[in-house]
C-alpha cells in the first residue's frame, strides 16, 4: 500500500483542471502542502463552502450561492440590454472588462449539428421567453467568431427578427494587436468592419 496514496489522487484530481497537467499539477499539491496552514486548510474550507452553495442563476444562468445572482437582482441593471454569451466564463471576461452595464443570458454551448445539440438543448427558448417579458430592447451577441458561435448567433437572429434590436460584438484587430502577430481570419473580419475615422 502506498502511503502517498491521498497525495496522489489529489495531483491526479487537480490534473483534471484546465490548464493544469501531470507536472503543473504535481507542482502546485507540493506547495499546497508546503503551505498548508496558509493555504490548503483555507482552500479545502472554500472548496466545501462554494460546493454546498454554489448553484446556477434561475434567470441568467450564471454561477452564484443564490438563486437569483448579483446581477440579475440589480434594478439599475434592468435597463433593456441583454448580452448573450456561450458560457459562465465569457459572462465573468465581459465584466472584468467593466463596460457593459445591462443583463446577461448565459446559452450553456452552442448550437451544434456534429454533437447532435439542438436549441432545446441550450437556454435559447428561456432566451426567448426573456426578450418577451423583461421589456428588452437590445440582444447584444456575444458569442465566440467559431463556425458554431455563428450558426447560434444566426439561429437567435432569426428568432428574434423584428422582436427586439439585435447587435453583436466587433470583430477585428485587438487593441494593442500587431498586424503580422494576427491570423488571416482576424484581419479579414477587421477589414470588412472597417469604419470611416
Amino acid at each position: 500500500m502506498s502511503s502517498t496514496r491521498d497525495i496522489d489522487a489529489l495531483i491526479e484530481m487537480m490534473a483534471k483542471l484546465p490548464g493544469l497537467g501531470p507536472r503543473s499539477a504535481r507542482r502546485a499539491v507540493l506547495h499546497l502542502i508546503r503551505k498548508r496552514a496558509l493555504l490548503l486548510s483555507p482552500l479545502a474550507d472554500l472548496m466545501q463552502e462554494v460546493a454546498a452553495t454554489a448553484r446556477e442563476c434561475i434567470n441568467c444562468g450564471n454561477i452564484g450561492t443564490s438563486d437569483i445572482c448579483d446581477i440579475c437582482a440589480a434594478e439599475k441593471r434592468a435597463n433593456g440590454e441583454l448580452c448573450v454569451v456561450e458560457d459562465v466564463a465569457d459572462l465573468w471576461a465581459m465584466e472584468r472588462a467593466g463596460g457593459f452595464k445591462g443583463r446577461y443570458h448565459v446559452l450553456g454551448g452552442t448550437l451544434s449539428a456534429l454533437d447532435a445539440i439542438g436549441p432545446e438543448d441550450l437556454r435559447i427558448p428561456k432566451l426567448i421567453d426573456r426578450v418577451s417579458s423583461e421589456g428588452i430592447t437590445e440582444v447584444i451577441l456575444a458569442l465566440n467568431a467559431t463556425v458554431d458561435g455563428q450558426t447560434t448567433a444566426h439561429y437567435i437572429a432569426d428568432q428574434l427578427e423584428n422582436r427586439v434590436r439585435l447587435t453583436s460584438l466587433a470583430q477585428g484587430v485587438p487593441i494593442g494587436g500587431e498586424l503580422d502577430y494576427l491570423d488571416d481570419g482576424t484581419i479579414s473580419a477587421a477589414l470588412k468592419a472597417r469604419k470611416d475615422i
